[in-house]
């Protein structure tokens, strides 16, 4: 089963996952709350959207806009909706 690991730590996991452009979308139902803090940071893709970020942080540890999602896709997009991926400093296994 994909899992998203971040500080020895799984923080999401799920068998429905989609890969897109090199990158496991998760549900973001499988993404841990806890670890959660909501970011400013946006960023676009043309064929996608605007992309918004959180950052992951816990036990002291802090992993700024380590995660995205599109809260609203482009119609060519719809595969993303309610889906998050990972970057930075969380290692993604499928």
């Amino acid at each position: 089963m994909p899992k998203a690991i971040w500080n020895d730590e799984i923080i999401a996991e799920s068998d429905d996952t989609v890969v897109i452009e090199g990158n496991i979308y998760f549900p973001r139902s499988s993404l841990r709350e806890d670890v959660l803090r909501p970011s400013d940071t946006h960023s676009v893709c043309v064929w996608k959207g605007k992309a918004s970020y959180y950052t992951l942080e816990a036990n002291g540890h802090v992993s700024e806009d380590a995660v995205w999602y599109y809260p609203e896709p482009k119609p060519d997009a719809k595969a993303v909706i309610d889906r998050v991926a990972f970057w930075k400093d969380v290692k993604v296994e499928a």
